[in-house]
């Protein structure tokens, strides 16, 4: 597999998703929790949507219970509490693993593509971003401390290219 779009994943209610219905956008995929100290990004994920979907943005956030069980609930109540608490509106998917044997397809791709510090082929803790190019290659990733805001230059150029 060598795109995002060769991957499929389910949406937070169960529905299959399967990523090459995002051909010709720009994705940020994220992986999510809802209780860590970087849980407030859920409102710069949002803001980023908001400003950028009309241009070709599309963001999508995966739940993760792996780093100090941060996101514990099921997908209902993590759905909820984006929601209530954030306002999110865009995409988020089914809760998954990104690290381990049990890791996504996708998220294993991902890290292959798209390394950590000194080459490390594993996430580091939540909020971990990657942006991939309309052309479903993986552009840049990006550590749970960068905030969305600070990811809208490498958006810009992306949705421009």
């Amino acid at each position: 597999m060598s795109k995002v779009y060769d991957f499929e994943a389910q949406t937070i209610t169960g529905q299959p998703v399967r990523l090459d219905q995002f051909k010709g956008r720009v994705l940020l995929i994220v992986n999510t929790a809802s209780q860590c100290g970087f849980t407030p990004q859920f409102a710069g994920l949002e803001s980023l949507w908001k400003d950028y979907e009309g241009k070709g943005l599309t963001v999508l956030g995966f739940p993760c219970n792996q780093f100090g069980s941060q996101d514990p609930g099921n997908n209902t109540e993590i759905a909820s509490f984006c929601q209530l608490n954030y306002g999110v509106s865009f995409p988020m998917m089914a809760k998954i693993d990104v690290n381990g044997p049990n890791a996504h397809p996708l998220y294993q791709w991902l890290v292959k593509e798209a390394p950590g510090i000194l080459g490390t082929k594993s996430i580091k803790w939540n909020f971990t971003k990657f942006l991939i190019g309309k052309d479903g290659q993986v552009l840049g990733r990006y550590a749970p401390t960068d905030k969305p805001a600070a990811l809208k230059a490498d958006i810009e150029k992306a949705l421009a290219a």
